[in-house]
């Protein structure tokens, strides 16, 4: 495992971004682990994520891509930290966009997207939290293809979430990021995935934060949601 993804896990553990215990997600499912982008609350906090974004955005997709785009409302700080962060790493200026749930009908910035407007001819790579349902892309996909004046004028490069639950999505057998790839045609990949945490807190960890118990309960939920490898 790479470096970073060793430090990111640890990272969202130190934040209390990553937790373990019993919780119920908006599915419906009680998880034993549960993960919120929104605690990521301070600069330096910040600061840190999204360089781990843009090593993973670098590893994954290279550079040939100009916006970063942040689904709205978690995507939106993300899309603005990683462009920082890319800028500072690799020496590359990648604009940002953010989509609004509402669109503002006065003002010279009027319409459905805050920040760069997307247009033809541009690279996007699309930064989110994390996808369980893989349901937010829907909602996205059209937004930013709506802003294409001839078809295929703007191409989505991937998408990057900060965590890959690896848990079926529904009526699927494949995780998320698996069914995204197959129905949209562009990579959906995530800083680390879920196995990758376990390896790390729990294989090869002191099992502290994944215990013996947690690791069961783990083990049990996968037995049922888990995706198909």
């Amino acid at each position: 495992m790479e470096q970073y993804k060793k430090e990111f896990i640890d990272f969202m553990v130190e934040c209390q971004v990553l937790k373990f215990g019993s919780f119920t997600l908006k599915s419906g499912r009680q998880s034993p682990f549960f993960m919120n982008a929104g605690g990521y609350v301070t600069g330096s906090q910040l600061a840190r994520l999204g360089e781990y974004y843009a090593h993973a955005i670098h590893d994954n997709f290279g550079d040939d891509f100009d916006v970063f785009f942040g689904p709205a409302y978690k995507g939106i700080p993300l899309a603005v930290v990683t462009a920082v962060a890319y800028s500072k790493l690799y020496g590359k200026e990648v604009k940002y966009c953010c989509d609004r749930k509402e669109e503002k009908d006065h003002g010279a910035d009027k319409g459905g997207l805050l920040g760069y407007k997307i247009k033809d001819g541009d690279r996007v790579v699309i930064i989110e939290d994390v996808t369980t349902s893989g349901k937010s892309i829907e909602e996205v996909y059209p937004k930013i293809k709506a802003q294409e004046t001839t078809e295929g004028g703007i191409k989505i490069v991937g998408e990057i979430v900060s965590l890959n639950r690896e848990e079926k999505a529904p009526d699927s057998t494949k995780a998320a990021l698996d069914v995204i790839t197959e129905k949209y045609g562009f990579p959906a990949r995530a800083i680390v995935s879920m196995s990758e945490v376990v390896d790390a807190l729990y294989t090869n960890g002191d099992k502290k934060i994944i215990t013996e118990e947690i690791k069961k309960e783990i083990d049990n939920y996968y037995s049922q949601y888990g995706a198909a490898k």
